[in-house]
């Protein structure tokens, strides 16, 4: 999320959201936020901040609408997080039922074989009328 999307989140200029967190740099490692190399302003590029960095943004922030909006924003990755799991454990479910279904049509292709093997009999072998050699 960039600095300017969550400064308006948060109900603060964009120049103060990153204030504050120039002033907590020790709060914001390299895996909660980033500077990108392009921007629309050349003179400031903007941040852009992981879920971790969102939250921990409304924890240096002292307005009300910071402090209420980083629990939303809490409740809102939570609920994302969540809604990816199910999603997984969906795709994991169809993924065996399609291994069993598989299994199973061979199961019942074999069984199919088998039936018209015994509705189609080989012809008997018979012995030949008289005396021979073969047994």
């Amino acid at each position: 999320m960039l600095d300017r999307d969550l400064a308006a989140i948060y109900g603060v200029k964009t120049g103060r959201l990153n204030e504050a967190v120039k002033r907590n740099a020790d709060r914001f490692p390299g895996d909660f936020m980033f500077q990108l190399s392009r921007g629309y302003n050349v003179k400031h590029l903007p941040y852009a901040f992981t879920e971790h960095g969102a939250i921990q943004a409304a924890n240096v922030l002292n307005s009300p609408r910071a402090v209420t909006m980083g629990i939303h924003v809490v409740r809102a990755f939570v609920q994302l997080r969540d809604l990816l799991a199910s999603n997984r454990e969906l795709a994991r479910k169809f993924a065996e039922l399609e291994r069993k279904l598989a299994t199973h049509d061979q199961a019942i292709t074999g069984i199919l074989k088998a039936i018209q093997e015994l509705m189609n009999p080989p012809a008997p072998r018979r012995r030949g009328i008289g005396f021979t050699a073969d047994f």
